[in-house]
Parts: structure tokens; C-alpha cells; sequence
């Protein structure tokens, strides 16, 4: 495995900065992967440009960028997002 630089690290990091809201695509390299469709928020990008995950649904798994498929929830699906939740309570 290669180990990335730290500009790829700090361009990871600036791309996904904590707090941003992700979905997950696809995980299709793990034995027990978060389902398509859930949604997180991130909680940092590690040295192996890892992007660490809190999943809604409780899971821990990070993304992989290369490997799972994923994409960042715009601002305007975050907060149909939220109107979905709410309705719901």
C-alpha cells in the first residue's frame, strides 16, 4: 500500500473538511459494508487519506476514496434531509 504525501493528505482534508455531510454509494471491498444511501457526517481524514465517518445508522467504517463510491449531500439535500426527519417524529 502507498503511503500518500502530505499534500495529498491536506488536499483530502481541505476537500472534506469535519462536518461535511457524505453518502455512501457503494462499499463494495467489506465484508459488513454501510448500505447504500446512508448518509454521515465527517468526523476528520486520516494520514492514509481515510475519511472517517460517524454514520446516521451507528456504524464506524471509513471511506476510501478510490475504492468506495460516495458523493458530498449538498446543502439543499441536507436540509430536505432534516424536513424528511422531522415529518417523521
Amino acid at each position: 500500500m502507498r503511503v500518500p504525501s502530505r499534500n495529498e493528505v491536506e488536499s483530502y482534508r481541505s476537500r472534506y473538511p469535519v462536518g461535511t455531510r457524505i453518502c455512501c454509494d457503494s462499499m463494495s471491498d467489506d465484508p459488513r459494508p454501510v448500505p447504500s444511501g446512508t448518509m454521515g457526517t465527517v468526523i476528520g481524514v486520516d494520514d492514509m487519506c481515510s475519511i472517517m465517518v460517524k454514520w446516521d445508522n451507528g456504524q464506524g467504517l471509513s471511506l476510501v476514496p478510490g475504492v468506495d463510491s460516495f458523493h458530498v449531500i449538498s446543502q439543499e439535500e441536507s436540509e430536505s434531509e432534516e424536513a424528511d426527519m422531522e415529518m417523521q417524529i
